[in-house]
């Protein structure tokens, strides 16, 4: 891996007393917000493909080796134990594949070998909930579908997306009467408890919420970049706005049927 060991000699240099100022002076703590803001570029780039996705993996990668060299001058591991760890996590995890006796198996029966090996590994022995170890730094949605799934590892979930449904339309109703009630602290906890409700809904469908939100996002950010070219938005009325808003949905239908 000739390359890879480049990149982790570039950093090297670049950490050391003569290398680049805002370099060595990183930490782990600091190159936080930049792993954050990576990862969201790589997922956009995922849409794109191509060079772009080839450049992102590439910045991703750079904070991982990054990480692990700062780690290197603290005396906890190298670059090499990092990558010993996930070569033998995934051997360990994957049985049925690096076994001497291979087995067919369905991905529902690998996911269940894979969660009970992951029980037994030293990092997830000393939990004392079945919610434990969900990152703290993930999206509020994430963490929601997240502990939905685990619950629902020991059947405490609901039998069929009708349930779901009804559930949704319950905490819609309660919304309802909190904000005629104009309570600012009941409508605060019940708008909380739809959006619970809405990534359960989404996890029996078997859809991701947070790439339904984030599509969601984009589609506004299309329609509304469209109103925004066709008018001025400071002379608009809304009833201008809202045709062109229309006209937007329009259009993209018709590039759909093309």
């Amino acid at each position: 891996m000739e390359k890879f060991d480049k990149l982790v000699d570039i950093i090297k240099v670049l950490r050391e007393p003569n290398g680049c100022p805002w370099d060595r002076e990183q930490t782990l703590k600091s190159l936080k917000p930049h792993l954050l803001e990576e990862t969201y570029e790589v997922l956009e780039a995922m849409d794109i493909g191509g060079d772009h996705l080839k450049s992102e993996l590439g910045d991703l990668l750079l904070q991982i080796i990054f990480q692990s060299q700062i780690s290197t001058e603290n005396k906890e591991f190298t670059i090499e134990d990092v990558l010993d760890s996930i070569n033998e996590k995934m051997i360990r995890r994957h049985p049925h594949v690096f076994n001497k006796n291979k087995e067919d198996i369905t991905t529902e029966e690998v996911l269940v070998n894979w969660e009970k090996i992951k029980s037994k590994e030293k990092e997830h022995q000393d939990r004392k909930s079945v919610l434990d170890g969900i990152p703290k730094g993930m999206t509020s949605l994430l963490v929601a579908e997240k502990m939905q799934k685990k619950a629902s590892k020991v059947g405490f979930d609901w039998e069929h997306v009708e349930d779901v449904l009804k559930k949704v339309d319950e905490e819609t109703l309660e919304l309802k009467e909190e904000i005629l009630k104009d309570n600012k602290n009941n409508i605060e906890e019940e708008l909380g408890d739809l959006f619970f409700s809405l990534v359960n809904l989404s996890r029996h469908l078997n859809i991701n919420p947070e790439i339904c939100l984030s599509n969601a996002n984009k589609k506004f950010e299309k329609r509304f970049k469209y109103v925004e070219k066709n008018c001025t938005l400071k002379e608009a009325t809304i009833s201008e706005m809202s045709n062109l808003w229309n006209e937007s949905k329009i259009k993209s239908i018709d590039i759909l049927k093309k």
